[in-house]
């Protein structure tokens, strides 16, 4: 592969609008259709400044940017190819976070930084005494497809879609006794930083006779989906009718989180999770039951250790490799005591159309008002692109 790419170089694509305000929709664009790129390596570079009213510096004891905070700026993030949507991430933020929980070693962790992740051992300041700050923030940590499709794309119109968050409470935190801090983030330029390639003339020989010929590119990938319960009620045992699905995009691996009091309130951190309590989960597909046995949970007596492995096999299962989790058994107690369902063994001999999703959960006390419920889910997709007609079609 070394030998047939002969450059590899960044290419800087702005929006079209120059406006990055609240709720705005934000378009950047590849239009050049005559060239190799990979999309998989390119990242997203901002440049912006935290504001705290009525004042021009910034005390990091006083309010900082969350973890991942950078991503809180966004309520949706959609990529197209020449037009058609590929793969879309509802509440970035929060997906990004949860799924890097699960994901990242704690080598990959630490070169984070530059996106805005930290550990949770850490204190990192990710902005100057003026509330400066920049970041690049890699798409693969953002999408599934970015994550999973490392092949070059032939020529294709690329489009990445961002709609600014209503408020930028999420991506802040006010500390301490400082209740009537109000801040904001000022976002001033956002550049999309694509890898342009240059093959050998062998393999563009190859790629042009694969383009003239019509032939498919098949693009598989997992997708991540984000369903988010707002406020639960006040039970110890709730059934959530998640959502109905094809029997194709049916979960893989499914992430169920909480948090109480934390959505666009500037006294939380949006990055960590809340246990709730929880004693037990269970997730249907249909009349399929995940995990078979009752988890039996006991946060009071410290009795979470059955969620952990869960936790931390989540990497061998899902990438295939050692596992690697970055949080300890008592930082994922208290940052982010997640549960991952791993359903990825099914039956394919079982054929429906649609795949009711259900979960079940249990709690050791009354859920507390204003606490959420979240359901990423983890599920395949399939687009099929044809470079000479330029058609694209989901699956």
């Amino acid at each position: 592969y070394e030998e047939r790419v002969t450059d590899f170089q960044y290419h800087s694509h702005l929006p079209f609008n120059q406006s990055f305000n609240n709720s705005d929709e934000i378009v950047i664009a590849v239009q050049q259709q005559d060239i190799y790129t990979v999309p998989s390596k390119s990242f997203l570079y901002i440049q912006g400044q935290l504001i705290k009213e009525g004042a021009t510096t910034i005390d990091p004891s006083e309010l900082h940017i969350v973890r991942n905070g950078f991503l809180f700026l966004f309520d949706e993030i959609k990529y197209k190819l020449n037009g058609v949507l590929i793969d879309n991430v509802r509440n970035p933020g929060t997906v990004s976070t949860l799924k890097s929980y699960v994901s990242l070693s704690p080598d990959r962790a630490s070169g984070l930084e530059m996106s805005g992740w930290m550990m949770p051992t850490e204190d990192v300041k990710l902005t100057d005494d003026k509330g400066n700050f920049d970041a690049c923030i890699p798409l693969d940590l953002v999408m599934g497809f970015f994550e999973d499709y490392n092949q070059v794309i032939l020529q294709g119109k690329h489009e990445l879609i961002l709609h600014r968050s209503r408020t930028d409470n999420d991506s802040v935190r006010v500390l301490g006794d400082h209740i009537n801090v109000k801040a904001s983030i000022e976002l001033k330029s956002i550049q999309w930083k694509m890898p342009y390639v240059k093959v050998s003339d062998e393999q563009r020989l190859k790629f042009l006779n694969f383009v003239n010929k019509g032939k498919t590119v098949h693009m598989a990938f997992r997708s991540w989906d984000l369903i988010e319960y707002p406020s639960l009620p006040a039970t110890k045992k709730h059934t959530w009718t998640v959502k109905t699905t094809t029997n194709l995009e049916k979960p893989r691996y499914v992430i169920i989180a909480f948090q109480t009091n934390k959505k666009n309130n500037i006294k939380s951190d949006m990055s960590q999770f809340n246990h709730c309590s929880i004693s037990n989960v269970k997730l249907y597909l249909n009349s399929e039951v995940y995990p078979y046995d009752d988890l039996n949970l006991d946060f009071s007596k410290n009795h979470f250790t059955v969620l952990y492995y869960m936790y931390q096999n989540f990497q061998h299962s899902y990438y295939g490799k050692e596992n690697e989790p970055i949080l300890s058994k008592e930082q994922f107690r208290d940052e982010a005591p997640i549960i991952v369902i791993d359903c990825s063994r099914q039956s394919e001999t079982i054929r429906s159309s649609s795949v009711d999703i259900r979960i079940e959960f249990e709690a050791s006390e009354t859920f507390k008002a204003d606490t959420t419920a979240y359901c990423l889910i983890l599920h395949d997709t399939l687009v099929e692109y044809n470079p000479l007609s330029g058609l694209v079609r989901r699956i």
